[in-house]
């Protein structure tokens, strides 16, 4: 057995510019922001990045970190638009790949067994054909009961470098508990990637007496583990804390150089969470 915790810089120590990105969660929820700041603070750039869009799209891209961006939305869920995200897509900053959503969930599926596709039905006859002409279909070798060989879209796997998640509980071999309403994708994403980096609210010493459905992440597909406690902020973190609504408007409200240097200009997460209480401070 491996102990294999790290420190946020440690995990970014081991990404590179250039690389595919995995980032799991959905929208404004559960996401690895402890990590995805981490990511800010260094060099690294030219980013393909793999997501359920949220506040991470929107950092990233705000600071132009992002070449390409698979993703069937970018949402703060609350508020519908990612606005970083619109003003970098709209500037023509990034390159969008748009996928539906289940067209995007067999996408990590392929990837999480090393398949090159896999067929499926979503996507025809709508226009995600038309926005992605590098989509092809296949023809099934097998007549259906009508005697018909029926024609899927075949949805490449979405293989990456790397993948960040964010679960509530972890332990220090990697295995790791969400305990919230859904498991968001997170263990595709880990065993999408090649390399895997789980942040989480604690780390314990064992999982005795949970529930089997919780335990998503196992230790074979995380190479790294790290305590980021109130890590996904601003996003929600159920049922350890809900989404930072009133700190969710001043992001996207508020212009980026203006928000960067508040609450990004500082050398650790801890100088962000000093930062964020300072703010609900001065609301008071």
């Amino acid at each position: 057995m491996t102990d294999k915790t790290m420190t946020p810089e440690e995990v970014v120590g081991r990404l590179r510019s250039g690389m595919t990105l995995g980032i799991g969660g959905w929208g404004s929820r559960r996401k690895p922001m402890a990590l995805v700041r981490a990511l800010l603070r260094s060099e690294i750039t030219d980013l393909t990045v793999i997501s359920c869009g949220g506040p991470d799209v929107g950092l990233l891209a705000a600071a132009g970190r992002i070449r390409r961006l698979v993703a069937p939305f970018a949402t703060l869920d609350s508020i519908p638009l990612e606005p970083h995200f619109r003003a970098a897509r709209e500037s023509g900053a990034l390159r969008l790949t748009e996928l539906d959503e289940a067209m995007f969930m067999w996408g990590l599926h392929a990837a999480a067994n090393r398949l090159p596709f896999l067929p499926v039905r979503a996507g025809l006859g709508s226009d995600v054909m038309t926005v992605n002409p590098e989509l092809r279909t296949v023809r099934s070798p097998y007549a259906g009961d009508d005697g018909a060989f029926e024609e899927f879209v075949a949805v490449p796997a979405l293989r990456m470098d790397a993948a960040l998640v964010h679960l509530n509980r972890a332990d220090r071999l990697g295995n790791a508990r969400y305990l919230g309403p859904d498991p968001y994708f997170d263990d595709l994403f880990c065993e999408a990637a090649d390399s895997a980096y789980v942040s989480c609210e604690e780390i314990v010493d064992g999982f005795a007496g949970a529930v089997p459905q919780t335990l998503l992440v196992g230790r074979h597909s995380v190479t790294g583990v790290v305590e980021t406690p109130n890590g996904a902020h601003f996003t929600s973190c159920a049922p350890d804390y809900a989404r930072d609504e009133p700190f969710q408007k001043l992001y996207a409200t508020t212009p980026w150089p203006v928000f960067a240097a508040r609450f990004l200009s500082g050398k650790s997460e801890d100088d962000y969470q000093q930062a964020v209480r300072a703010w609900h401070e001065e609301q008071q």
